[in-house]
């Protein structure tokens, strides 16, 4: 039998398996049967659609039951969401011809950079047209899904009123999916259709580095060890 308890108290009852639910995801790079194409940014849009309106489905008809039930639905959403923009990520690599050097860290860039982009900054960098990406330990990865986690709990908490209003709250729910699909879809675009450096330490750092080198070196670029050539 359901335990009935006050909203608010369900959502934080189910605030500390999110992270847990994040760093699950973020530790596994999807396959992809998508093959590079001449058009990727073209392709990439078809994938972004369909996966925007898989997304809408999914979350539309979990967020379907009422009450507390309709609460108990929230963790298996975001990961059934998460999950169709972790595959779309994945495709978008492929269709750029980037899926044998995709990895965990760019997963989760693209997925939380429009929600909680302070999370994922320390891994990966943008410097001009070019994107620096850090390759992480685990505890790293545990932190970004800790952080990641907290952010999307305290936005959880705004939507459960959503959860006790059938049909209305589904719509709202489901839009809000199909949206939040499509701006991981651009970044994804925007990222893999820019050169991607991988670099040893902290992204944001080498990043800040460089951005210094420029200006001693007159406009010069220097990737990874700018600073040491001045």
């Amino acid at each position: 039998m359901l335990k009935r308890l006050h909203p608010i108290e369900q959502a934080r009852s189910a605030a500390g398996k999110i992270g847990e639910a994040i760093l699950d995801l973020i530790t596994t790079v999807p396959d992809s049967d998508e093959l590079e194409s001449a058009s990727p940014r073209e392709k990439a849009n078809r994938i972004r659609r369909v996966a925007s309106a898989k997304a809408l489905a999914t979350a539309g008809s979990l967020a379907l039951p009422p009450g507390a039930w309709g609460w108990l639905t929230i963790l298996p959403e975001l990961r059934a969401v998460w999950r169709i923009q972790a595959q779309m990520v994945a495709d978008i690599a492929a269709a750029y011809g980037k899926s044998a050097t995709l990895t965990r860290e760019q997963v989760a860039y693209c997925l939380f950079r429009h929600t909680a982009a302070h999370a994922v900054r320390e891994v990966v960098a943008q410097v001009g047209e070019r994107f620096l990406v850090q390759k992480s330990s685990v505890r790293v990865l545990q932190a970004i899904a800790r952080q990641v986690g907290i952010d999307v709990s305290q936005r959880s908490l705004s939507r459960v009123v959503s959860r006790w209003l059938p049909v209305i709250g589904a719509a709202g729910v489901g839009l809000y999916a199909y949206h939040d699909t499509s701006k991981v879809a651009r970044t994804a675009i925007a990222f893999f259709g820019s050169e991607i450096e991988l670099v040893e330490g902290n992204a944001a750092r080498v990043a800040t580095q460089e951005v210094v080198a420029r200006k001693v070196l007159g406009g010069k670029v220097v990737k990874g060890r700018a600073l040491e050539a001045t």
